[in-house]
């Protein structure tokens, strides 16, 4: 079993947790579609190499974003992260992967 958790401007929030579940993560028990979310603020200075979706080039950024953890069966972990990634709208979107015991 895996932690998903990342962090997605409000605006695609729902797109990418819909894309994430769809691929198997959040299922806990007799439930589907479980996570928790919170928001808050995340910040970045682009390189003049990025081609950023929010902001400029060499200009510090703030977003509102949420932070999203669910939890992920080792069968499906990578195409959750696979999912992520085709859905959100960064280029280099900011997520972990943790591996949860067993008690």
């Amino acid at each position: 079993m895996y932690k998903l958790v990342f962090y997605v401007p409000v605006a695609e929030l729902e797109s990418v947790k819909t894309a994430v579940f769809a691929a198997g993560a959040g299922n806990i028990g007799e439930y589907q579609e479980c996570c928790w979310q919170v928001l808050g603020a995340g910040q970045f200075r682009p390189s003049a190499a990025a081609n950023p979706f929010i902001g400029q080039a060499g200009k510090l950024e703030s977003v509102e974003e949420y932070r999203v953890e669910m939890v992920c069966e080792d069968a499906c972990i990578r195409a959750a992260v696979q999912a992520l990634k085709a859905a959100h709208p960064y280029e280099e979107p900011a997520y972990d992967v943790w591996q949860l015991a067993v008690l």
